[in-house]
């Protein structure tokens, strides 16, 4: 089946660029050159990916990709951002996007990114059958804080944490080891998969996230740093009581 691309862009030699070159690429591609017509297509039609300029007319890339995610939508998202600005990037990692690209690229890396993350994302995950460890885990309780993988839903001492699906997902892989330290290349490729072509700047951000959503208890359950190697999951499972 052929899969189809939403491309939300409003600049219209670089829209046609990628609509071409996606299209020969055997993709059916959809163009959107402004925000709100974007974020109304994405909702309407079904799509395996969305590639996404942050600098839109009438609605911003972080508003449209926000809004898709506070709605449930999956949909991977690739979001195209200037040069040198980092803080687009970080502001769009937040907000639940997939990878990022930066102008100007390549024709060479577009194709990659986009068949990387086509690959990790699409297909296969409601069709297969779960692994052991996947069946094990339909709640993962620790002290306070308990994980519902196949719902994606997390609470803290009953009281529910709303997670991006990639910050799902590494709480998730922190918390079938904890107290075990986790590399940022184990969580890169648990989460984002071996061929992720972003750097390890993802994983931090994504890290600092969950920091501040897990603070609604911190004694309890924090995410620790351990400097040049990575992250772990802390959980107290009971707390000191001081007479």
């Amino acid at each position: 089946m052929t899969q189809r691309l939403l491309v939300i862009e409003d600049e219209p030699t670089l829209s046609r660029l990628l609509s071409y070159n996606l299209s020969s690429e055997g993709f059916e591609v959809v163009v959107a050159d402004h925000g709100q017509i974007g974020y109304d297509t994405a909702k309407s039609q079904e799509f395996d990916l969305i590639l996404l300029d942050l600098m839109l007319p009438g609605m911003n890339g972080i508003e449209i990709l926000s809004k898709l995610r506070g709605e449930g939508s999956k949909t991977p998202v690739i979001i195209l951002t200037a040069k040198n600005a980092e803080e687009e990037v970080v502001q769009g990692l937040k907000a639940g996007a997939d990878d990022y690209i930066t102008k100007p690229f390549g024709v060479a890396e577009l194709l990659a990114r986009v068949t990387a993350v086509l690959r990790r994302t699409s297909g296969g995950h409601e069709d297969r059958e779960p692994s052991p460890e996947e069946r094990e885990d339909a709640q993962i309780t620790l002290g306070p804080l308990s994980i519902y993988p196949e719902k994606y839903e997390v609470t803290l001492n009953g009281e529910a944490i709303v997670l991006r699906p990639k910050e799902f997902e590494v709480l998730l892989y922190l918390a079938r080891k904890p107290g075990v330290v986790m590399t940022r290349d184990d969580l890169m490729n648990a989460v984002w998969g071996f061929d992720y072509i972003g750097g390890q700047r993802t994983v931090d951000v994504h890290v600092s996230s969950l920091r501040k959503k897990l603070e609604l208890d911190p004694g309890s359950v924090y995410i620790d740093s351990i400097r040049g190697v990575g992250y772990k999951l802390v959980v107290n499972k009971k707390k000191t009581v001081h007479h």
